[in-house]
């Protein structure tokens, strides 16, 4: 099998990523999310909302793509906390590997890459929301020792999910 390379991603990758997004996103979320956010959360405008996180030029955000021959099969954001649960810590925006690429340590190396650049910027701690009923990355952040610190609800473009947080205090390590 050919090695998986994780790349800081660029504003050229937006595509790619909006494509992969969709098609992972989908398969996550199928049975969690509204029909009317499922259907509105197209291609098109994950195509737009990573060129608009592509093209700032913010220091404490960081776009990490995974790929495997060419192809993307994880994609992790992090920056400055967006609600208040938060806190201090840095927050991991998003995390998604392709479900055939799971198991393999592409999501705690991106995780820990993640986590590296919120501790090079600063962050005392990292957090991640992760949906009430998304089972699998639940017990991926139980196993690397992720904190449960509460509930909130995001107040994402379309869709008011409940979040479970999980935090690691002094960075993550992996």
């Amino acid at each position: 099998m050919e090695k998986v390379t994780i790349r800081h991603a660029s504003l050229a990758d937006a595509d790619a990523i909006a494509h992969f997004h969709v098609r992972v996103w989908r398969q996550t979320y199928r049975d969690l999310a509204p029909p009317e956010v499922y259907a509105a959360l197209d291609e098109n405008r994950r195509r737009n909302t990573w060129r608009e996180k592509l093209a700032v030029e913010d220091p404490e955000q960081i776009v990490l793509l995974a790929e495997l021959e060419g192809r993307p099969v994880a994609i992790g954001a992090a920056g400055a906390p967006s609600a208040a649960i938060f806190g201090d810590r840095g927050e991991i925006k998003n995390l998604y590997v392709d479900p055939d690429a799971k198991r393999q340590g592409i999501g705690r190396a991106l995780l820990s890459r993640l986590a590296a650049h919120l501790a090079e910027k600063g962050f005392p701690g990292v957090g991640v929301g992760v949906v009430d009923g998304n089972e699998p990355a639940i017990a991926f952040y139980d196993a690397l020792g992720g904190q449960r610190a509460g509930e909130y609800t995001d107040a994402g473009p379309i869709w008011r999910s409940r979040n479970i947080v999980f935090v690691w205090e002094n960075g993550l390590v992996l």
